[in-house]
């Protein structure tokens, strides 16, 4: 417990005397380079959780949890493996889909798309397409009237808007005397979607089950039953039964396998990147080392004079100790107010800096997301500050010991 006295001492220390202008310079950049690195920590790592975040909730919402796909592409009993997994404990929905890569062409432009195909009420239901309706409306997606919904990057690339045509060519098509002529059918484009993930935006072509399966010629078969479950990470556990049923026919493939690269890729970075940002951390600590250090050194004899008039060991030790921790303290509470501004405006200082620098760096073909993600976990913040403060804490540990030891004969030997 710090007495009265010894928090008199402590404020003393902690403002600069004369001649010792230097050691408060020290010991403020120390604080300064606590607080960069905690604000960079906690800006980092909260980017980090919102890329992920943003990426699973996205992909996930397109993707769902799993899906049951048949040999070939084709899916014949598909009402069946539908009956089969709604009736597992912990399936939340199974709808057939069709999924499938084809040629698009408008106005002279071709891109490669992919084409899904899902039920008109799927279609309204999910929430990652059905929120981000950028132009035209679900609403006029038909079956049987050759409407679809596209991505924006898309319609970007192809320079289409709301009720212009957009031609699908699929390579399958019907058998001649001179080949396999493929089949090329206009559809309305009735919406168009951006859910901020620019592979799917650049690439998604959304039409009713019923249009798919003649645009693939599959005859009322699909081509794989999308699965959502009440709990992602036990995806495959849940539709064991299903793998086991329909082995031979249909291969059940969750999201884990699907994107395990990516999401490991993800957790690397984020590991990594922790550790680096922390080297900040332990190089603000050595300054607050030195600057103890030379504190120390500066009052050897207000030290001795102390213990002469009753000071203990254990007094002088605290006193250090509280000085390099309050430094610290310091730092980490500015950081922290530092690194939240940050995330609060972090889109404007990236457009800011692309203005500047002439360079989009947050190219979304590049980053997958067309807006920088945040999402900060208060445990991780929490983890954050006890580094910094356990780690000024433990700098201190050496000066304080060396205060201590001051033997106030030998300082005051020829006073």
């Amino acid at each position: 417990m710090i007495t009265a006295h010894e928090r008199l001492i402590i404020r003393r220390y902690l403002t600069p005397g004369q001649g010792e202008g230097f050691i408060f310079l020290v010991a403020g950049i120390s604080l300064v380079a606590v607080a960069l690195g905690v604000a960079a920590l906690i800006a980092v790592m909260s980017v980090m959780n919102g890329f992920r975040a943003e990426l699973f909730d996205r992909i996930i919402g397109l993707n769902g949890h799993a899906v049951v796909q048949g040999y070939g592409g084709r899916l014949e009993e598909w009402p069946q493996v539908v009956a089969d997994a709604k009736a597992l404990p912990g399936v939340v929905s199974a709808v057939p889909m069709i999924e499938q890569p084809l040629m698009a062409s408008a106005g002279g432009r071709v891109e490669g798309v992919i084409v899904r195909g899902l039920p008109l009420a799927a279609i309204m239901g999910n929430a990652t397409i059905a929120t981000n309706v950028r132009g035209g409306s679900l609403d006029a997606l038909k079956p049987g009237a050759n409407t679809v919904a596209i991505g924006a990057r898309l319609a970007e690339q192809l320079g289409i808007r709301v009720g212009d045509a957009i031609s699908l060519i699929n390579p399958a098509g019907q058998s001649s005397p001179f080949g396999t002529v493929p089949r090329i059918v206009a559809y309305t484009v009735v919406a168009v979607f951006e859910v901020g993930v620019y592979d799917y935006d650049k690439a998604f072509v959304v039409m009713p089950l019923d249009d798919a399966q003649t645009l693939m010629r599959l005859d009322g078969a699909v081509g794989m039953v999308e699965v959502e479950t009440n709990d992602p990470d036990r995806a495959a556990a849940i539709l064991e039964p299903i793998r086991q049923k329909w082995a031979g026919i249909a291969v059940v493939s969750d999201w884990t396998r699907s994107n395990a690269a990516l999401f490991s890729a993800l957790v690397v970075e984020q590991t990594v990147m922790f550790w680096v940002l922390s080297i900040i951390i332990v190089v603000a600590v050595f300054n607050i080392l030195s600057s103890l250090i030379m504190l120390v050194r500066a009052k050897t004899r207000d030290i001795a004079i102390l213990r002469t008039m009753g000071a203990t060991r254990g007094s002088m030790m605290r006193v250090f100790m509280a000085v390099g921790t309050l430094i610290g303290a310091a730092g980490v509470t500015a950081g922290l107010a530092l690194g939240f501004l940050l995330l609060q405006f972090r889109q404007g200082i990236v457009d800011g800096v692309s203005m500047l620098t002439g360079t989009d760096i947050w190219d979304p073909s590049v980053r997958y997301l067309t807006l920088l993600p945040s999402k900060t976990d208060p445990a991780e913040v929490v983890g954050i500050v006890v580094l910094a403060v356990g780690l000024s804490f433990l700098a201190t540990l050496y000066p304080a010991w060396k205060a201590a030891s001051t033997d106030p004969v030998t300082v005051l030997r020829y006073e």
